[in-house]
């Protein structure tokens, strides 16, 4: 698994960089249009957080496989769909119900914290 999120990882920093590049080359009249600026770059960061927290979670892994953790992974990658990806979509398009998509992404990445804290409070040291 921790091969598997490594993978994962890497290609969810690739996007998040490209994506940044992206958005401040090629999208600027976009978002001077319609002002979401500043939510393409939310996505982009938290997209680029997790990455790296990903890259964590499969390191711990493959010192010390742990369920939690692995589901602690999982959840940071339905974090990056959900969040980044709805926040990419409403700033791009302005299509606006993609802002009730965005706190499930968030919840996400919260679950995921709290699972990758909850499995180091239960590890034995």
């Amino acid at each position: 698994m921790s091969r598997t999120f490594i993978i994962i990882a890497a290609i969810i920093g690739f996007l998040g960089v490209a994506f940044g590049a992206f958005g401040t080359h090629g999208l600027a009249a976009t978002f001077e249009a319609n002002g979401r600026a500043g939510t393409f770059d939310t996505a982009t960061q938290y997209q680029m957080y997790h990455a790296l927290a990903l890259m964590a979670v499969a390191w711990m892994e493959s010192k010390s496989p742990n369920r939690l953790r692995r589901w602690a992974g999982y959840l940071f990658i339905l974090g990056v769909i959900l969040f980044s990806g709805s926040l990419y979509i409403l700033s791009i398009f302005d299509v606006r119900i993609m802002g009730a998509v965005a706190p499930l992404g968030g919840v996400s990445f919260l679950g995921g914290w709290m699972l990758l804290g909850l499995a180091a409070w239960r590890e034995k040291t």
